[in-house]
């Protein structure tokens, strides 16, 4: 497989405190990639690199280099960078507005204004979201009238409508039930077939259960990266191991 995104030798900066060290890491092209560690640890931040969201904090510096398809991030326009790497956030955040004018409005952003053209790319949207089928006779009502699992499947049609080659996702489930969980879960299996996916995720059997390769960080560090099946039964470092048997974090 491509290697999608690449970060090399990448440090971050708040101010004067270094939050990741040097971290050089490699994300296969239509996989999903998770994001371990403690609380702390430096997952958010380096999910954050991906699409320079981290870019809004004004005493943020990054060191090293993120390429995307083997181009430098920074010499983008972070808004065409941010319209192919979408993000799904911990919480549900859907806007003030109808279902169908959630999913439309990146699109409109974009200047599409043909009515067809909306309707159907919100649909597709919306099926590939696996939301379709529960909000098609309502798509005029409110957003903030869906439950928490629909909500953040919305967001995920959201994000995916302007049609985005990578999605990240920072904690997408924290705030869900268990059966909302399971939906979304099951809805990143099956976008990765389209999607190059970053979960961030303190869950381990999450992590275990959808991923295909894992990334364990500690204090700011890279300490392993490899295969999913590999860090959870056979991690080549200690810290590692101890990590995903509980034994810390």
């Amino acid at each position: 497989m491509a290697i999608k995104i690449e970060a090399r030798d990448v440090s971050v900066y708040f101010g004067s405190t270094q939050i990741l060290h040097n971290v050089n890491l490699g994300i296969e092209e239509k996989s999903v990639t998770a994001i371990i560690g403690p609380s702390g640890c430096g997952k958010t931040t380096f999910l954050r690199t991906l699409n320079r969201l981290n870019d809004l904090s004004p005493d943020f510096r990054l060191e090293g280099e993120i390429l995307l398809d083997g181009e430098n991030i920074y010499h983008m326009d972070p808004i065409v960078l941010r319209r192919r790497v979408g993000m799904v956030f911990q919480k549900p955040n859907p806007f003030p507005m109808s279902i169908f004018d959630n999913v439309a409005y990146g699109l409109r952003l974009q200047g599409i204004k043909d009515k067809h053209l909306l309707q159907e790319k919100v649909k597709s949207a919306l099926i590939a979201a696996g939301l379709w089928e529960e909000v098609q006779n309502r798509l005029s009502s409110n957003a903030f009238d869906l439950s928490g699992g629909q909500q953040q499947r919305l967001c995920i049609a959201r994000a995916i409508a302007v049609d985005p080659e990578v999605l990240l996702m920072d904690e997408p489930t924290s705030a869900l039930d268990p059966a909302a969980t399971s939906r979304v879960e099951e809805l990143i299996l099956e976008l990765k077939k389209s999607y190059t996916i970053v979960l961030v995720t303190h869950n381990m059997y999450q992590a275990a259960r959808v991923s295909d390769f894992t990334a364990f960080f500690l204090s700011g560090y890279l300490v392993e990266f490899n295969k999913t099946d590999v860090i959870f039964t056979n991690p080549r470092d200690e810290r590692t191991q101890r990590y995903v048997t509980g034994k810390f974090g």
